[in-house]
């Protein structure tokens, strides 16, 4: 080394400098490469995408490769700044070169190059990977020597490297994540239409259903003017024949075959509805959205009657109503609901009969949809009993006052929402 420039042993340390960047640059940039867009690009063809996954495959390799060649060059960078030293400084320059050396390394070496790498992955991964890509052959036996001693302390620690590939799948939660994060690359409206797809397994039928006592249909005891006026006046697509009430449900008919009944013989009328109304359609409560759409699917039908486990009739459900889970709503405003009337005071008057998942959709309120589906049924639950006229009580950080009552239920209610500020004081008095 005593013949070798001391100029010639200052560039070879700047290109080992150079090279520890290019390790530590490497590793960060492989490791924060976004795992998806990588398989696009990969399907895409892009060739760099291509090389860098096929690193990727085996991460202990890759890793291996890197660090092999990153303390290489770290080693030999201070071996060559120790000789530095004692040939300008004696003895006394080695503590001043390892604090220096630290230094230039820790800032050009490690902290620019990872920072860049982390900021700029593909940027950096992919022209890289033309270069690690033939060193890890032409290096292999070292890193495999490597890599068999790592995994096998690994699996002294009760850890196998084959156990995990880098590649995990993403939760229903974890998935809403990365759609809200899309940004305005995702309209906001394919946003909910995504969020509402995600969510049909944890809703049931029994939060969409049109409940029992309001589900209209065509009583087939009825006297034949009556039976004519409801046949004229339906405004349903399809709609449930019965006799007498609906525990005694015959079909479904869909309302273009309403114009040929007409036309009947006020004898033959009921036998015709007969003829032209198709089997009921029963789905038991508690039906994920999800699975209820295959359902309607494979079964070629749009309207179902929800049953509890006694075969009793809840209510009906539609794959119009599942849809609308998923697209919002086909015949209002989105966040329009019947039920709701805001007031000047900032306070909202709601039917009780209301479903609390429509309430929280169109008011983005938090109340619980775990119990009871109705606002009606929140309240007794809470009570315990049918309040009376006047009785106020507060859910959460929902003020209830009850407006309305019968001797069954809660009828109308007034909401006002106590912000966040007041709710301690709230508490507390």
């Amino acid at each position: 080394m005593d013949d070798i420039p001391i100029g010639a042993l200052f560039a070879a340390l700047a290109v080992l400098i150079l090279l520890s960047a290019f390790f530590s640059g490497s590793e960060t940039a492989m490791m924060a490469l976004n795992r998806y867009r990588l398989k696009h690009l990969r399907d895409q063809k892009h060739k760099g995408a291509m090389r860098a996954s096929s690193l990727l495959e085996k991460p202990d390799r890759l890793i291996g490769l890197i660090l092999l060649g990153n303390n290489f060059v770290n080693i030999l960078a201070s071996s060559i700044a120790t000789i530095i030293a004692i040939r300008l400084y004696g003895e006394v320059g080695i503590a001043i070169a390892a604090a220096l050396l630290t230094i230039v390394i820790l800032i050009f070496s490690e902290v620019t190059p990872k920072t860049m790498a982390a900021l700029h992955p593909e940027k950096i991964a992919f022209p890289v990977s033309f270069i690690l890509k033939p060193l890890l052959k032409v290096v292999y036996p070292i890193v495999w020597l490597v890599n068999l001693i790592a995994n096998g302390v690994l699996k002294l620690l009760g850890i196998s490297p084959e156990d995990e590939n880098g590649e995990m799948a993403l939760s229903r939660e974890e998935l809403r994540t990365v759609v809200k994060e899309a940004g305005t690359m995702i309209p906001q409206r394919h946003q909910q239409m995504l969020f509402g797809i995600l969510d049909l397994e944890k809703v049931t039928v029994e939060d969409i259903m049109i409940p029992r006592n309001e589900v209209i249909g065509i009583d087939l005891d009825t006297d034949h003017d009556e039976l004519e006026a409801q046949l004229r006046s339906c405004r349903h697509t399809r709609i449930p024949i019965f006799s007498n009430n609906l525990d005694n449900i015959a079909g479904v008919m869909h309302v273009r075959k309403i114009p040929d009944l007409l036309e009947q013989p006020e004898e033959s009328r009921e036998t015709a509805i007969h003829e032209k109304m198709e089997e009921p359609y029963y789905v038991p409560i508690g039906t994920p959205l999800h699975t209820q759409l295959n359902n309607f699917q494979r079964e070629k039908r749009r309207i179902g009657f929800v049953v509890d486990e006694y075969g009793d009739i809840q209510g009906l459900v539609t794959l119009e109503d599942i849809l609308e889970e998923i697209v919002g709503e086909f015949t209002t405003d989105p966040g329009y609901n019947k039920d709701i009337h805001d007031q000047k005071d900032g306070s909202y008057l709601i039917d009780a009969s209301a479903n609390i998942r429509d309430i929280n959709k169109s008011l983005t309120w938090t109340l619980n949809t775990e119990g009871p589906k109705t606002l009606n049924g929140l309240i007794i639950e809470t009570l315990e009993n049918i309040p009376e006229t006047g009785t106020s009580l507060r859910i959460g950080k929902y003020i209830i006052e009850i407006l309305q009552t019968t001797k069954q239920a809660v009828k109308t209610v007034k909401i006002q929402p106590v912000k966040a500020e007041n709710l301690d004081e709230l508490i507390e008095n």
